[in-house]
């Protein structure tokens, strides 16, 4: 690798890091004798930085060229970095020498825009192109949709990527006109329109002919931005699932911001970034998703932030003590997966397990229920839940000393 590919591997690689977007799960592509690499129906395997970023594929932008003056953006066209861009086959032969080398399965493409969006966006989908067509790569491609790019491009990169996705950069509108002027929602909606009803039309078009090509076989998803502006964790959960339900996003991400330069529209250059925060976030998106919650049973209309030192399922549930305990012996699927400490997959063991004897508390360790927070909210042989002279208060004070234990006893 030339010194000159090596440097602008390094500037445009650094630059991408802040996009958190990369899941590459949903996508079955099966190798074959004349097709090199492999994406299976769990998606590739992943590796993760410590505050849970993908870092498994090749995440690069083709350029930090831009033309708009995003203020929380590195790349924005007023702030002061060394420009460089990608050809189109440096970036071929970048993804197919890692690959070859086994340091990464896929590829994670945005960009900044130069000139406009569809000289950029038609970039992007030759070099899926030329990777699937001339190289038969036929591993994982995630390409970033430029707001803006006409239909007839969006749709033939959704003939060769896996994931399409398109940032909606900020939780409102209103936050949009304010640090990102020259952007507007009708761009970055337009697409992801277009995006779900060309994926439900490629559906009925599989079925009918099996053979014809699929189109963004594993869906599409969108990144918001978090603690760049004002908004409350209510708000950008209103506007996480109007996502979901508008245009059935496989995922929404939440990238906490972090201060790149100093601009008094954004937080302080110093402060950090809101990393617990943009985690609960994630824990509520799950709730929505897998668990049968709505946005307006999450959130308390008096705090319309979540809590710091609880999860939010248990958040509710000490807020909803008047429907526990639960026994998991009788109570319905949808009520025990509402039980903190309780996942999916623990659920669904119990109601299976009972149907062959009544359970225990041990049963239910041997499925991996966190008992710590659990076991006050729920019913079960040889168990009768919480005293019923503790208050939610007090709950809380004895579920956060556990865990604090819990954490004191693992360091040694």
């Amino acid at each position: 690798m030339s010194e000159k590919i090596l440097k602008k591997l390094q500037i445009l690689a650094d630059s991408a890091k802040y996009d958190v977007s990369c899941s590459s799960s949903g996508s079955k592509r099966k190798n074959t004798q004349r097709w090199l690499g492999n994406t299976n129906g769990m998606g590739i395997c992943h590796s993760f930085t410590e505050d849970g970023r993908c870092v498994s594929l090749l995440k690069i932008l083709l350029t930090n060229h831009c033309i708009y003056d995003c203020a929380y953006c590195v790349s924005r066209r007023s702030n002061d970095v060394q420009r460089v861009a990608f050809t189109v086959e440096e970036v071929v032969s970048l993804t197919m020498h890692f690959y070859r080398r086994n340091y990464i399965e896929g590829l994670f493409l945005s960009s900044g825009i130069f000139k406009n969006s569809d000289y950029t966006m038609e970039r992007l989908v030759r070099i899926a192109k030329t990777l699937r067509t001339e190289h038969k790569f036929n591993g994982y491609i995630h390409l970033k949709t430029i707001p803006g790019a006409s239909d007839e491009l969006v749709r033939e990169a959704g003939l060769y990527a896996d994931r399409l996705s398109v940032n909606v950069e900020l939780p409102t509108e209103q936050s949009l006109v304010k640090l990102a002027p020259e952007k507007n929602t009708a761009d970055i909606v337009k697409p992801m329109s277009f995006i779900r009803h060309t994926i439900e039309e490629n559906r009925q078009e599989i079925q009918l002919y099996k053979h014809a090509p699929a189109f963004v076989p594993a869906g599409q998803s969108t990144q918001m931005i978090i603690g760049a502006s004002p908004e409350s964790d209510w708000q950008i959960m209103q506007q996480a699932d109007s996502l979901y339900k508008n245009f059935h996003l496989k995922r929404v991400y939440y990238s906490a911001y972090v201060p790149v330069q100093q601009d008094q529209r954004l937080p302080d250059l110093h402060s950090l970034p809101p990393v617990q925060r943009e985690n609960r976030l994630y824990q509520t998106d799950w709730l929505l998703r897998f668990y049968g919650f709505s946005v307006n049973e999450i959130f308390n209309p008096s705090a319309p932030n979540l809590e710091t030192d609880v999860d939010p399922k248990l958040a509710w549930a000490l807020r909803n003590l008047h429907l526990f305990p639960v026994d998991i012996n009788r109570a319905d699927y949808e009520m025990i997966l509402r039980i903190p400490g309780l996942g999916v997959k623990s659920a669904k063991k119990i109601v299976a397990g009972r149907k062959f004897h009544h359970l225990t508390l041990d049963h239910l360790r041997q499925f991996g229920v966190a008992l710590n927070r659990a076991r006050y909210f729920l019913i079960c042989i040889g168990w009768n839940g919480y005293r019923r002279d503790w208050n939610a208060a007090e709950i809380k004070r004895q579920i956060i000393a556990g865990n604090a234990q819990s954490t004191q006893l693992s360091l040694f």
